[in-house]
């Protein structure tokens, strides 16, 4: 990942994109925009699709970043603005269960990747959207990364030991 400047992370609800990104940054040095904290405003609203598709294409103008999330609207734009995509392919068993964890342990306070006023809560339609993920937004993400590959860096992680290798070989900040 040497030479790395921006860097987009996708991927199941659940497999732990936020963490990975912000783990990365701090690894790094390059700045960190998570687009669930930037897309959902207090008590989730949401923000106005062309203010959202706006805001998403000005960061992706910048020098230097790492953005994860999905939104399909604005997945395009990242993957075509990155030099590196980092694609999270975890099964469904694990990202129910991270899903799980995650709900449990932020439980009614706002997680460090989200929004102010943004509490954790049951949302039932995550888990339906994370057992349908490998037949539609996987799917969508490796058509993505197929049209839009040319000249960049793409890394598919499968598993957490996956992860912490690929964690283990970023040893000093990318310039």
């Amino acid at each position: 990942m040497a030479g790395a400047k921006r860097v987009a992370i996708v991927g199941s609800g659940g497999a732990g994109k936020s963490v990975l990104a912000r783990r990365l940054g701090n690894l790094t040095g390059l700045p960190v925009y998570h687009l669930d904290a930037l897309n959902w405003k207090p008590g989730w609203v949401e923000t106005p699709k062309e203010e959202w598709r706006a805001l998403v294409a000005e960061l992706a103008t910048r020098e230097r970043w790492i953005i994860d999330g999905n939104y399909g609207g604005t997945m395009e734009a990242r993957i075509a603005a990155a030099d590196t995509v980092i694609f999270l392919d975890f099964s469904r068993w694990r990202c129910l269960w991270n899903w799980t964890k995650r709900v449990v342990r932020w439980w009614g306070r706002a997680r460090p990747d989200m929004g102010p006023g943004c509490v954790e809560r049951f949302d039932p339609d995550m888990p339906k959207w994370i057992w349908g993920f490998p037949k539609k937004g996987r799917i969508a993400i490796l058509d993505r990364l197929n049209r839009l590959a040319a000249g960049k860096t793409i890394f598919t992680l499968r598993n957490p030991a996956e992860v912490r290798r690929f964690l283990d070989h970023i040893t000093q900040p990318l310039q």
